[in-house]
This record gives structure tokens, C-alpha cells and sequence, in this order.
């Protein structure tokens, strides 16, 4: 489930067969806890009520969420999910009430100019200016408020050839943001700001928006619920004082129904999400059937 384009460079038996691709985030572990949930299901079933488990896919362009929602037979009481936390220790149990995980936006900008001779740039109409305001504008927001962010990704301008002045340019910009709000405010400012600079520049721009994932909004029972079956269980449990920068298309789920989103400590030297050197550390499996079991006896009791 959800591979990354990321290539393999651990010497380990499970390593990814094909070349540029492999797990570097968890979701293969994650839906290893999940097999492991059915398993003692099906070995004690609930007297009543149901339980849904979501083998969801494509969680890191955000479509996935939006699209077993929308063929969902059930409208969920509660609805949790789980991810492994490198940085945090191995099985501790990371919760928090409210803003769990941040909103992200992916932002296409295309700005359109005029094409001239090099030795003639005042001819034609550069989108040069405009992208170095427009980067320089991406790195103040992101140094004004904590938890704002405006990342530069990817930006192509003009032609790779020496006798043209560049006519067109191609930004792509990842925006943060801790809260829904906060995003949809931070969203009308870029494009204001980049609005004015097309204008200034006598560009023609457009905007197009992609992977948009909504804040994950923890509520106070199913979160409480989480807590309580950890300390239970006798794991160690946390709650990190601010949301996480990151964004998690479980917020689709949180934004319809009440859930929750907790972390499972990967271990405190585990490497870093999405890097070459990551891997899922298979002793988390068990810890996560316990607790997921665990969530699910008390969410029925209620």
C-alpha cells in the first residue's frame, strides 16, 4: 500500500524489486496492524454492533480518504486511524485533542509572458521578476508564523537556450498550514500576492490546486478513548504541545465523522519518513493490533 519514489538503498530481505519505488513511510506496516485486527476479530467476534476496516489506499496524494468516503455504506459513530512516528520512543503512544496534523494544499502556478531574443529581452515579457518576488515571498511567509508555511517544490522557466529570453515559468508550492482556517486564509493571500505580481509584470497567470488535505481535527471522546486504552495497556503515552506540520488525509474522515488520529513511537533513532533509509519496524505490528483491539472494545461499550 502507497509506495514512494524513492529508491531502495537498504541491504534488507524485504527490499523493493523494482528499482525507484519502495515503502518509505509505514502504510505496509500499517496495514500489516490492520490484517492483525481482523485475525483476532475473526477469532472473537463483536456481540454488536460493526466494525469497518479501511484498507485505504493512495493516502499520500490525499485522494484516497475522498473516495472510500464517498462509497461508504455506513456513516461512522467514531472512526480512528494510526501512524508510525519516528523521533518518538519505540511503541509510546502520541495523542492529542484538536489539531493533530495540519492542512496542505499542493499549488500549480503558471505565469505566461512573451518570448524575445536574448540580446533583445526588453522585446518580450520575462516571467523572471515575477519568480524571484514570488520565491521571495514563499520564504518570508514561512518565517512569519509558526506553522505557516509557503515550500517551494519545483520551478521551470523559459527554454533551455542561450539566444531566448524566457517567455514562460512553472512554480509548484506546497502550502501549510495547522488548522483548515488558517489554510484557507494563508490560500487567499497567495493568491492575491501572486494576483499583484502577474499584474505588476503584465503576466497572464493561473492557478490550479492538487493533494489538498484538510487539518485532522481530533475529537474529545474518541481521542480520550485512545488515551485511556494505552494506559490501560500499560504503554507509555505523550501529547506533543503543538499539531504536527505534516497532513494526513485522515482529515477527510475527522471533518465528517468523530475520530481521532494517534501516533505509534517507531523509536527515537528511527531514520526520518519518506527517506531513502527508512523502515518500518516490524516490532510496532503487535502494539498496534493491541491497541486498535483495545479502541475497539471501548468504542462498543459506549
Amino acid at each position: 500500500m502507497d509506495a514512494l519514489p524513492i529508491n531502495e538503498i537498504m541491504k534488507i530481505n524485504h527490499r523493493s524489486i523494482n528499482r525507484g519505488i519502495s515503502h518509505k513511510c509505514g502504510h505496509d506496516g500499517h496495514m500489516a496492524i490492520l490484517c492483525g485486527v481482523a485475525a483476532e476479530l475473526s477469532k472473537s467476534k463483536p456481540t454488536h454492533g460493526t466494525v469497518i476496516l479501511l484498507f485505504q489506499p493512495a493516502e499520500e496524494t490525499g485522494f484516497g480518504a475522498v473516495k472510500v468516503i464517498s462509497r461508504l455504506e455506513y456513516k461512522p459513530d467514531l472512526c480512528y486511524a494510526l501512524h508510525n512516528l519516528p523521533g518518538f520512543s519505540l511503541g509510546q503512544v502520541i495523542t492529542r485533542n484538536g489539531s493533530f496534523a495540519g492542512a496542505s494544499k499542493g499549488m500549480i502556478i503558471t505565469l505566461t509572458g512573451k518570448s524575445s531574443h536574448a540580446a533583445q529581452p526588453l522585446e518580450g515579457i520575462s516571467p523572471a521578476p515575477a519568480v524571484a518576488s514570488l520565491i521571495s515571498y514563499f520564504n518570508r511567509i514561512s518565517k512569519l508564523t509558526e506553522g505557516i508555511m509557503a515550500t517551494l517544490i519545483h520551478a521551470d522557466i523559459g527554454e533551455i537556450a542561450f539566444g531566448t529570453s524566457p517567455g514562460n515559468a512553472l512554480l509548484m508550492v506546497t502550502l501549510r498550514a495547522p488548522t483548515t482556517p488558517e489554510m484557507n486564509e494563508l490560500s487567499q493571500r497567495t493568491v492575491q500576492q501572486i494576483k499583484n505580481t502577474a499584474e505588476t509584470e503584465k503576466l497572464q497567470y493561473k492557478i490550479d490546486w492538487t493533494e489538498e488535505f484538510p487539518a485532522t481535527i481530533n475529537a474529545e471522546l474518541p481521542n480520550s478513548i485512545i488515551r485511556r486504552t494505552a494506559e490501560q495497556l500499560g504503554f507509555k503515552t505523550t501529547t506533543p504541545e503543538k499539531p504536527f506540520p505534516w497532513s494526513e488525509d485522515f482529515g477527510h474522515f475527522t471533518e465528517k465523522y468523530p475520530g481521532a488520529l494517534f501516533g505509534l513511537g517507531a523509536g527515537l533513532h528511527t531514520p526520518p519518513l519518506h527517506s531513502p533509509d527508512y523502515d518500518f519496524p516490524d516490532e510496532l505490528i503487535p502494539t498496534g493490533v493491541e491497541v486498535f483491539k483495545g479502541i475497539i472494545e471501548r468504542s462498543l461499550k459506549l
